[in-house]
């Protein structure tokens, strides 16, 4: 039988099947020699004298390390208009974490309610759009109807500073959110000796992890070229500058380079983007 895992306490794994059936398994050994078992990993197990055991993990088409998590479909990056305040560095820089983990992105903003109409986060919000990335904005009492349709039938990640908002959306979305997530944790403190925990919640008709990812802003891991290739708005011009070698950096022939001078390309995302090759020369 196939299924995904979305619970897992201590070696104790809860899937669900494509019929949304659960069972409780345990993982064969040669399963766990091979790799370890994280939440949105599908699985094959079978039925033991009454005992389930995940014989085989499937592919990942990708994975996080915090939380650790597989097989992401989409990053919710959710910034807050004030309180703290609107960053385009902050959302660039967590943007291109993103991508680059081949996830797909999608902003959004919360807190509109707090601005006035000619503030000018509508034309930096514009700027996102007109770059090709999914924005989504949420005040106090109106909740963007778009959200819980792109929740649907996905596993999301949400990440994002304290205080922009993320829980107050899924306790929005699903108001049994918050008592399901107290409910395990009150459940999970009982336990002298408590080992990991990781869960993926269902909200939306979709699941989304428990845990905000891609909180450290390291990029030294990475290449100037890894970083192009992966940003949306570069994408069409990847392959096209003079030197094969470009970094779109100082070089001529450069087509990205071309592509912001004619305001094609967002110039505020270009200079982020030269700021965090500097960080990964540091």
């Amino acid at each position: 039988m196939k299924a995904r895992i979305i619970k897992i306490v201590s070696n104790q794994y809860t899937v669900v099947t494509a019929e949304n059936e659960r069972f409780l398994c345990v993982a064969m050994g040669k399963v766990r020699l091979q790799k370890t078992p994280v939440v949105g990993d599908f699985v094959e197990f079978e039925n033991y004298q009454d005992k389930y055991a995940i014989e085989k993990i499937e592919e990942r088409k990708n994975s996080m390390v915090r939380p650790a998590i597989a097989n992401v479909d989409q990053a919710i990056l959710v910034m807050s208009c004030k309180d703290p305040e609107f960053s385009t560095v902050l959302v660039d820089r967590l943007l291109f974490l993103i991508q680059m983990a081949k996830i797909h992105p999608i902003l959004c903003v919360t807190k509109m309610d707090l601005i006035e109409a000619n503030d000018p986060i509508y034309e930096q919000i514009e700027d996102y759009r007109k770059s090709g990335y999914q924005v989504l904005s949420c005040g106090k009492e109106n909740l963007d109807e778009e959200l819980a349709k792109v929740l649907k039938g996905k596993i999301t990640v949400l990440t994002g500073q304290s205080g922009v908002g993320k829980s107050t959306l899924l306790n929005t979305l699903d108001p049994k959110f918050e008592l399901r997530t107290q409910e395990t944790s009150k459940a999970l403190g009982r336990g002298k000796h408590t080992t990991r925990h990781s869960e993926l919640h269902e909200v939306a008709m979709g699941w989304v992890a428990d845990t905000p990812g891609f909180s450290s802003l390291d990029f030294s891991q990475f290449t100037p070229e890894y970083l192009a290739e992966s940003i949306l708005e570069f994408k069409p011009y990847i392959g096209k500058c003079k030197f094969r070698d470009c970094i779109h950096q100082n070089e001529p022939g450069c087509a990205i380079k071309d592509a912001v001078e004619k305001n094609i390309v967002s110039k505020t995302r270009y200079e982020h983007y030269l700021q965090c090759i500097a960080l990964m020369k540091k």
